[in-house]
């Protein structure tokens, strides 16, 4: 321990991050002496109620917690129930579209295939007119 006019430095034991030291004033007068305590103050015994109280604020906060959990929870089910139910009315959508358009093409399809057919019977009539004709001038072909 080193000792100065008013200061005394005292080496601590060594530690593998450097060296501590101990610094104690001396007070300025003589007769009056200084207790300067180096170590932390004692935390003060909790009572019964205090540990009480803080069990409870923790275990409102774990409720807070799981409520705002369940809270999210039940958001983001709702979205997804949002999500699957504009699915499904976008896939309906489409069906309908589809089924419609299928319907259009097929009445389409429908009436071409009636105007082929009307042209082609129109032409048979022609062409068994013709030989009605020919039949008629040329008698002996009928044979």
């Amino acid at each position: 321990m080193a000792n100065c006019d008013d200061i005394q430095v005292k080496e601590l034991n060594k530690r593998a991050s450097g060296h501590a030291f101990e610094v104690i004033l001396s007070p300025s007068t003589p007769d009056a002496k200084a207790v300067f305590l180096l170590s932390p103050n004692r935390k003060k015994e909790t009572s019964l109620d205090e540990i009480k109280k803080k069990l409870e604020a923790a275990e409102e906060r774990r409720r807070s917690h799981e409520a705002e959990f369940l809270k999210h929870l039940a958001e983001k089910r709702e979205h997804e129930k949002e999500v699957i139910q504009k699915a499904l009315e976008e896939s309906c959508n489409f069906s309908k579209q589809a089924q419609e358009k299928l319907n259009q093409k097929m009445e389409a399809n429908k009436e071409n295939r009636t105007a082929r057919m009307a042209a082609l019977n129109e032409k048979f009539k022609e062409k068994d007119k013709k030989l009605q004709e020919t039949v008629a001038v040329y008698p002996m072909l009928n044979t």
